[in-house]
């Protein structure tokens, strides 16, 4: 067990060298052929799926996954300009994504740029995703909707929130070692 752990620890640290990320923890996890912004804001035990696409301008939080496939891309083309082709009309300024702690982003889904996704949220395979999602909401389609709660009480919710707030437990299942 702790040969596999070290294991996984030195291939998180070739990745984010190979992908130049400077502002992710040693623990983040990136599936092969990714394409990721150096920018990349991303915490503890984060996962970014084998053929995910990473914008400029993200931040992913502790516990979070992105599932293989997921895109997360920056705004539109300004598409007004009289007399100017789109291709030359520029882009809007870049706002931030911000996907929460203990996130699941289902394979295949698109975040746009500036939104919000709130912690503990799940985000359905397939889904486009061009609107804030609350904490611990559930939704899919195109464009997202909520289907439903993640949680049946508020208690529950709340719970969970509180855990997620408390420093990063580092058990057996979850343990890097330092290089």
């Amino acid at each position: 067990m702790k040969i596999k752990i070290f294991l996984r620890g030195l291939r998180c640290r070739i990745y984010q060298k190979l992908y130049g990320l400077r502002s992710v923890h040693a623990s983040v996890y990136v599936g092969k052929n990714c394409g990721i912004s150096k920018d990349l804001e991303a915490g503890e035990f984060s996962y970014i799926g084998q053929g995910s696409s990473v914008g400029p301008g993200v931040s992913i939080g502790a516990y979070t996954m992105l599932g293989p496939g997921v895109i997360c891309t920056g705004d539109d083309h300004v598409i007004d300009k009289v007399g100017t082709p789109i291709i030359f009309s520029g882009r809007p300024a870049l706002r931030k994504t911000i996907i929460g702690k203990d996130v699941w982003v289902g394979a295949n889904s698109i975040i746009m740029s500036g939104v919000n996704i709130g912690d503990g949220a799940i985000i359905a395979a397939g889904s486009v995703v061009v609107k804030d999602v609350g904490a611990c909401e559930i939704h899919g389609g195109v464009p997202n909707k909520i289907i439903k709660n993640r949680f049946l009480t508020e208690e529950d919710k709340n719970k969970h929130m509180e855990m997620l707030q408390m420093p990063v437990q580092q058990g057996e299942f979850c343990q890097i070692k330092e290089l």
